[in-house]
């Protein structure tokens, strides 16, 4: 039973569940009908006290849960655990009940993992101290089907255009080890050079040397964002502490059942004590290309002085990103996957 009144979910969810997970008023660019926030603050609405619940029917608004969570995740983008909270002050209900009430609700795509009882000064939020992210990108095994489906994000996506570039990817032949994606460069203007593409080949070991040198250190990431509010795009709120930054390769299995057809992929994870919009896409995104170019190991935090984000490269596809886990307390080594 609960006694507090604030109780906390951690959630995972599946891509492509739900549109960009978040609370947003300029109706005319996100879609007020989110799948994911609507589905589970309908399933929490059984749950609400009777108090609410009349406030809402006098309102004539729908009797549902108020769920606030941890941060937002892009559209497209998996979470094995994010966490959520909303208040009731019903004595009757039970952890329990909300976790089964939500693994029914959309088997395969929602899962409740973990629903506790805190105490009402918790805010999923600001309370949090640092997030998690994995990145799964394939590599060239597959490299034509890899190719396109790259392509045809970054061909198909349109960033800001008062600050933002846009990139287009070119088919890879190359069959050397780690020749991996290929990579438009700025012209000397600072502008996309669309006409004079250059095929590029890039190793992991030197997109982890790039991501290594921001660890430990706070930074404005405000290069690294996208499509961010005029208050979030200068001073303090674009300072970021990246606890963790690294890349590797390993190989999956394309089937539970075959051990034999593995695929090579690049796994990039970050630990910050927050994101910026789009921020892992991009920097992942940049990161690679300034590895194909052969950038100094700096390269990264020589960028943060740059006055526009055409000299960021844009974001990389949400497929294959993760938000790991969200943390509240001391990060400590030990809970990254790649070290």
């Amino acid at each position: 039973m609960m006694h507090s009144g604030l109780v906390v979910l951690a959630i995972s969810f599946k891509k492509d569940t739900y549109c960009n997970f978040q609370w947003w008023f300029n109706l005319s660019i996100y879609d007020f009908l989110l799948f994911f926030y609507r589905v589970v603050e309908q399933c929490l609405g059984r749950f609400v006290d009777e108090k609410k619940a009349k406030q809402l029917k006098e309102k004539s608004m729908p009797v549902e849960g108020c769920i606030v969570v941890a941060g937002r995740t892009d559209k497209g983008v998996t979470a094995l655990q994010q966490v959520c909270s909303f208040y009731t002050w019903r004595k009757d209900v039970s952890c329990g009940d909300i976790m089964h009430s939500i693994n029914e609700v959309a088997p395969g795509k929602i899962r409740a993992l973990e629903v506790t009882g805190v105490s009402r000064v918790f805010h999923p939020n600001f309370a949090a101290t640092w997030r998690q992210y994995f990145y799964i990108l394939p590599l060239n095994d597959n490299e034509e089907l890899i190719t396109r489906c790259f392509e045809g994000h970054w061909s198909n996506s349109s960033i800001g255009c008062e600050d933002d570039q846009m990139n287009e990817l070119q088919e890879n032949h190359s069959v050397e080890k780690e020749q991996q994606l290929t990579f438009s460069h700025l012209n000397e203007d600072g502008c996309p050079g669309i006409s004079e593409l250059k095929p590029r080949s890039f190793s992991i070991s030197k997109v982890d040397q790039l991501l290594q040198q921001l660890e430990g250190k706070s930074l404005s990431y405000k290069m690294f964002a996208r499509d961010t509010k005029a208050s979030r795009s200068s001073g303090p709120a674009t300072e970021c502490f990246m606890f963790h930054a690294r890349a590797a390769e390993t190989k999956i299995r394309c089937n539970l059942e075959d051990y034999e057809n593995c695929q090579r992929v690049m796994c990039v994870e970050l630990v910050a004590n927050r994101f910026l919009r789009k921020m892992v896409r991009v920097l992942v995104a940049t990161a690679i290309r300034e590895a194909a170019a052969g950038a100094d190991d700096d390269a990264l935090i020589k960028l943060m002085d740059a006055t526009c984000r055409r000299a960021t490269a844009p974001p990389a596809p949400p497929d294959g990103l993760c938000l790991l886990n969200v943390g509240y307390g001391e990060f400590k080594e030990k809970f990254c996957l790649i070290r």
